[in-house]
């Protein structure tokens, strides 16, 4: 099939510029937590925009073994400013949920073009999903129940280890390398 023709080449290049947007907004996550002096969930989601900018680049990797040429576009302005400790939390669980559903749908678009490459590239980012979903979940959790006492979250991030920090031996490789 025509690169070009193809729905799931096409939803892999807007996936692209989607990863870079994850990785923006976690960063301005980061710098709204390193503001407020709390270094442990600045460092978590600093750690969160390499994992998301990896992520693109797998998928730029993948685009290039294909011969697809990769197409990087510029991004939105992401959410630098939030009214609560669980506001940023909670908008990185919406924004994984929306990143789950993109993934799905470039597994169901290359199995619906009957290509086995690409429905076998998604698998890996389908069960990377399951994981940012649940580590998350769990850090909105924790940041509800500390309430008022951030500190509670910043001292659960140092003790407890949440998601898995990007380093998976399986990942598929990175243009230029992985960060």
């Amino acid at each position: 099939m025509n690169a070009t023709d193809s729905t799931f080449m096409g939803l892999l290049q807007a996936q692209v510029r989607n990863e870079f947007s994850a990785s923006q907004q976690y960063i301005a996550v980061a710098v709204w937590f390193d503001a407020k002096d709390l270094p442990q969930l600045a460092a978590h989601f600093y750690r969160q925009s390499v994992e998301e900018r990896n992520h693109a680049m797998m998928l730029v990797q993948y685009l290039l073994d294909r011969d697809v040429n990769p197409v990087i576009k510029g991004l939105d302005d992401p959410q630098t400013d939030f009214d609560s400790v669980t506001a940023p939390i909670a908008l990185a669980l919406r924004q994984e949920k929306e990143v789950t559903g993109q993934i799905e749908a470039l597994f169901r678009a290359a199995r619906a073009e009957d290509d086995a490459l690409g429905e076998q590239f998604m698998l890996w980012f389908l069960k990377e999903q399951v994981e940012e979903v649940s580590s998350m979940s769990t850090l909105l959790a924790v940041a509800e129940r500390a309430g008022d006492n951030w500190f509670h979250l910043e001292e659960f991030l140092a003790r407890e280890a949440v998601g898995d920090s990007g380093h998976d031996s399986s990942a598929p490789e990175a243009a230029g390398g992985a960060l």
